[in-house]
């Protein structure tokens, strides 16, 4: 399967045979090319070295393409100013990022206080955004992150990168530090939020299972480079080596927890 795909008027993000290096010369990422379009959530699959991080950090400009270009909304991320392209974007990382000296109500409040809102909707925003995620305001909002679970932070972390309801959200291994139940609801929960909000999203993944779960199409990385991308249903019937390997590692494990 082709790893491109042809841009159209719905298309949010797109990569033109992008490739980055670093200083000394070692290439992370080789002629990647491909888009995103509105309210589509593609999951970069790969495993650690990939590419695939590296390819997320290009949308929102905390690296910069050596060759090639990433256009945001049609823009290239060159020509945005990078704060106001990283406003523009949330962004959810694995351990969170939260601040360890802010409540959780002023960790998700940052944003919407920077750029400005008035105060009487930064007031009720922290409140719609934890009971959207499943937190209960009146319960959560005044306590500090060493005060919660790791669910309850990672929940914390997705309703601070939604706060100024941006229209693309990026998510870096997002639940991989959780242990396997609180893992299973949480993706769960996303897939019932990607419902109800219709964000552009990326995330990172090293986990078949959870790429087939979240994902509208999986991108596939190998050794910096873009091996195709998939519908769900397409990546586990293909006949391609490396859409194979991770299928077959994917039956493997299921029929090791089965025998448990």
């Amino acid at each position: 399967m082709s790893a491109a795909t042809s841009a159209g008027p719905e298309t949010v993000i797109e990569f033109r045979n992008v490739g980055y290096r670093l200083p000394g010369g070692n290439v992370l990422l080789h002629g990647v090319s491909f888009t995103v379009s509105r309210g589509e959530t593609l999951v970069l699959l790969g495993r650690s070295g990939a590419g695939k991080t590296t390819a997320l950090k290009l949308i929102n400009r905390l690296t910069e393409p050596s060759e090639g270009e990433v256009l945001i909304e049609g823009r290239g991320t060159l020509d945005w100013d990078p704060i106001a392209l990283r406003r523009h974007i949330g962004y959810v990382i694995q351990e969170t990022g939260l601040f360890p000296h802010y409540t959780v109500e002023q960790n998700v409040l940052l944003v919407p206080r920077l750029e400005g809102w008035p105060a009487e909707r930064i007031r009720s925003r922290a409140g719609e955004l934890l009971a959207l995620v499943g937190l209960e305001p009146a319960q959560f909002l005044q306590r500090y992150p060493h005060e919660l679970s790791g669910g309850q932070r990672q929940r914390v972390g997705v309703a601070r990168a939604l706060a100024a309801d941006p229209p693309i959200l990026l998510m870096d291994e997002p639940f991989g530090a959780l242990d396997p139940l609180t893992r299973m609801e949480l993706r769960r929960e996303f897939v019932a939020l990607q419902e109800r909000l219709r964000k552009t999203i990326v995330i990172v993944t090293h986990d078949t299972s959870e790429a087939l779960l979240l994902g509208t199409r999986i991108a596939l990385f190998e050794a910096g480079a873009l091996k195709g991308i998939y519908l769900p249903r397409e990546f586990l019937l293909s006949s391609e080596p490396v859409a194979s390997a991770y299928v077959s590692q994917l039956h493997a494990l299921e029929e090791f927890e089965r025998g448990k």
